[in-house]
């Protein structure tokens, strides 16, 4: 969008961390996040960690990324203009993630090993270079749009971008640079390779284009071309190998909506029917504290976010001055920004509704706990199969709580995915997550010296 990634947060969620598979999980996720994220040049300034037995099967990894640019500057996804020239650029094409987006939408079990190559490879020096050359090929003024390959990977982007224009496209599929030989048309179309944006260029401006990308010494090749049929039409080696029109494979154009059936979980009875008066005052409270202090969601996680670089670029104000939420400087400005990610997945299991309104405004008081006002939301809705009624209607009154809450404190939903079948199914025993609900938000401080730290004054 010709934002420039300034802040990174995540929002972890484990199961028994005494089991050595889960240690194995911990340890490859925050290397992951780590590595990633300080080779890339970008920090992690927040986050949240949360261990519960019920992601002992399916843990989840939400992240969140925050990034600024000029009012008026912006890239809009967009394919106008008939007869304008489309480019692949970033990494060659691989057949690591084709069905990645299916491999998300289905519950695991104990034969989703064989799926590996859902999973996508990435590349955290091919991201950095990608990062700054897309940002220095907007300055040319030779892009009418661009976007990056996420699920579906090349019939997403050119789908989603002619859909925006009521435009189509004539795509070369043996122009596209491959990792692998012999790459059949469906796995070119589907990899979800990382590292990749299509780009439309303005005809004419193809080499100041080609320029930046050979600058930055990434792959940069023309592959197809814009028409007005409002069609998407795949040649590989001269032969048309799919002819389909780009309005219904659009989310939001042919997409069918759901009217689901969903009823009340039958374990919310037995919350419901706990009488708290029943349970005694503890009488011994040193060993009431060292019970609490005891759990891992309770005590500090430097042993894990110490592996984040958060100081690259110098603009966290939060490293050495803990705050509630985490402070970014915009550079030349007296203001910042606040950022937070939060949910107590066990309140949304206990009441969907008050849990989802309880996480915007935990992230909202973060925020103003920061000296900052909230402005808006991002969300990763995390659920089991939407199939099981009690799952659904965890979701649908999440929603509803979510929105209300957003309603109240005017903090729209700018963005956020849905993340559902997080389950695994275990000799025939069904194990969903807790509802997840993350709240990703953000918040504007006026002025930086009305920063607002957690530590006395005095």
């Amino acid at each position: 969008m010709g934002a420039r990634p300034i802040a990174a947060l995540n929002s972890l969620r484990f199961g028994n961390l005494d089991e050595p598979r889960m240690k194995a999980l911990v340890r490859g996720v925050v290397k992951g996040i780590g590595d990633y994220g300080n080779c890339l040049g970008v920090p992690t300034v927040a986050g949240e960690v949360y261990f519960n037995d019920c992601y002992n099967q399916n843990i989840l990894v939400n992240a969140m990324s925050v990034g600024i640019v000029r009012v008026g500057e912006t890239m809009s996804a967009c394919a106008d203009g008939p007869g304008n020239p489309v480019f692949i650029v970033g990494s060659a094409t691989g057949k690591d993630g084709i069905h990645g987006a299916t491999f998300a939408s289905a519950d695991l079990t104990e034969d989703s090993a064989e799926d590996l190559p859902a999973v996508q490879v990435g590349d955290p020096f091919q991201e950095k270079l990608l990062l700054e050359a897309s940002l220095e090929a907007i300055k040319t003024g030779a892009l009418v749009g661009m976007q990056d390959m996420g699920a579906a990977g090349i019939t997403c982007s050119t789908s989603e971008m002619s859909a925006k224009s009521g435009t189509g496209m004539i795509i070369d599929l043996s122009k596209v640079p491959t990792r692998q030989r012999n790459m059949k048309p469906f796995e070119i179309l589907l990899s979800e390779s990382q590292e990749r944006m299509l780009i439309v260029c303005k005809k004419g401006m193809e080499a100041p284009l080609l320029k930046v990308f050979e600058k930055w010494d990434l792959e940069c090749e023309e592959i197809g071309v814009v028409t007005d049929t409002g069609r998407l039409e795949f040649y590989y080696e001269g032969v048309k190998v799919a002819d389909v029109p780009a309005e219904p494979l659009v989310l939001g154009g042919g997409a069918p909506v759901y009217d689901r059936e969903y009823k009340e979980p039958a374990y919310l009875k037995d919350i419901k029917s706990v009488d708290l008066a029943t349970y005694a005052q503890p009488t011994d409270y040193i060993k009431a504290a060292e019970t609490v202090f005891s759990s891992l969601n309770i005590v500090s996680k430097k042993w894990i976010f110490e592996q984040y670089d958060s100081m690259v670029r110098t603009n966290n104000m939060s490293t050495n001055n803990p705050t509630d939420a985490a402070i970014i400087r915009i550079k030349g400005t007296d203001k910042a920004l606040a950022v937070t990610v939060d949910c107590n997945s066990t309140y949304v299991h206990a009441n969907p509704y008050k849990g989802a309104m309880i996480a915007v405004a935990e992230a909202a008081r973060n925020i103003a706990c920061s000296g900052g006002k909230p402005l808006a939301v991002t969300n990763n809705l995390n659920f089991g199969n939407p199939y099981n009624p009690e799952v659904y209607w965890q979701f649908v009154y999440a929603v509803k709580g979510m929105g209300d809450a957003c309603r109240h404190f005017n903090t729209p939903v700018t963005g956020g995915n849905v993340s559902f079948y997080n389950q695994s199914v275990i000799q025939d025993r069904v194990e969903p997550v807790y509802p997840t609900p993350t709240i990703g938000m953000i918040g504007l401080v006026d002025n930086k010296e009305n920063v607002i730290s957690i530590p006395f004054k005095k």
